[in-house]
C-alpha cells in the first residue's frame, strides 16, 4: 500500500487479533517458505507457536525496550501485517503504522491483504510480477508506426 514496494527478503512483524490468528498460519508459512525472519507478539507468537512456526518476540510499543517501532527505525523489520483490534490496541496500531510509513515500511492491515503479499513476494522472487513482465515487454516490443 501507499506506494510502497514489496520486500523479498528481510524480516517480517506479525501482530494480529484473535480472530486474525487462525488466518495468519498460511501467512507465516508463506513468509518463512520465502525466507523471511519473523518476528511477533507474544499472542501471535504463542498462537503461531502452537500451530509450529517459530518466531521472535517483539515488545509492543506499550511494553518496553527496544519495542517494534525501534526495530522499525533500525531497519530489522521490512513488512508488516498488524490488524486492527479496536480501542485497545490504538496506541500500538497508530505508533506501529506512523513509523513504519516514516521509514518507508509497507504495513499491510488485514489478512486478505497479507495472503495477496505473500503471493506477490513468491512472484517477485521468481521475477514473474506482472509489473516486471510490463516494464520488459515495453522495452522490448517493436514499435508501433
Amino acid at each position: 500500500g501507499a506506494g510502497m514496494p514489496l520486500p523479498t527478503e528481510g524480516a517480517a512483524f506479525i501482530s494480529v487479533q484473535d480472530g486474525d490468528k487462525p488466518a495468519a498460519v498460511p501467512v507465516a508459512r508463506g513468509l518463512l517458505e520465502c525466507g523471511f525472519k519473523l518476528a511477533t507478539t507474544s499472542g501471535t507468537g504463542t498462537f503461531l507457536a502452537a500451530n509450529g512456526i517459530d518466531s521472535d518476540a517483539v515488545f509492543k510499543v506499550n511494553e518496553g525496550r527496544p519495542s517494534i517501532a525501534d526495530h522499525i527505525v533500525n531497519g530489522d523489520v521490512q513488512l508488516i501485517i498488524n490488524t486492527p483490534l479496536g480501542r485497545a490496541s490504538h496506541f500500538d496500531e497508530t505508533a506501529i503504522r506512523a513509523t513504519a510509513l516514516d521509514h518507508r515500511v509497507p504495513c499491510i492491515t488485514n489478512m486478505s491483504g497479507a495472503a495477496a503479499a505473500v503471493e506477490g513476494i513468491r512472484a517477485l522472487q521468481r521475477d514473474e510480477a506482472p509489473v516486471a513482465r510490463i516494464r520488459e515487454y515495453q522495452m522490448t516490443a517493436p514499435a508501433q508506426s
